[in-house]
């Protein structure tokens, strides 16, 4: 299955995330210019061709829960905890010092 132009420039802003930072959906699919585009930017993610390279674990709901991830929620959040990111009840502790917004 090949990338859509739309999927590539998901996957590029998400590469930028750096480690123990967080960024969101809908902040992704502003910067791509697709404003109420937060679930096509969950479906991109979901597609990822390259997990963990490409971290869209770092990609998280606006509300500072972890949303959904293609190796489950459970991953995510071990993935996140490996990057020093804290999650406490299914949502980011800390995540307005941790947002990433471009």
């Amino acid at each position: 299955m090949g990338s859509s132009g739309f999927q590539k420039r998901v996957l590029k802003l998400c590469s930028r995330v750096p480690k123990g930072r967080v960024t969101t959906y809908k902040i992704i699919a502003n910067k791509v210019n697709v404003p109420g585009g937060a679930r096509a930017v969950g479906q991109a993610l979901h597609n990822n061709p390259k997990l963990v390279k490409i971290p869209c674990h770092r990609v998280v709901r606006s509300d500072g829960s972890i949303g959904g991830y293609r190796c489950g929620k459970t991953k995510k959040m071990k993935l996140l905890a490996s990057e020093g990111v804290k999650v406490c009840k299914g949502r980011v502790e800390d995540f307005n010092k941790l947002i990433y917004k471009f």
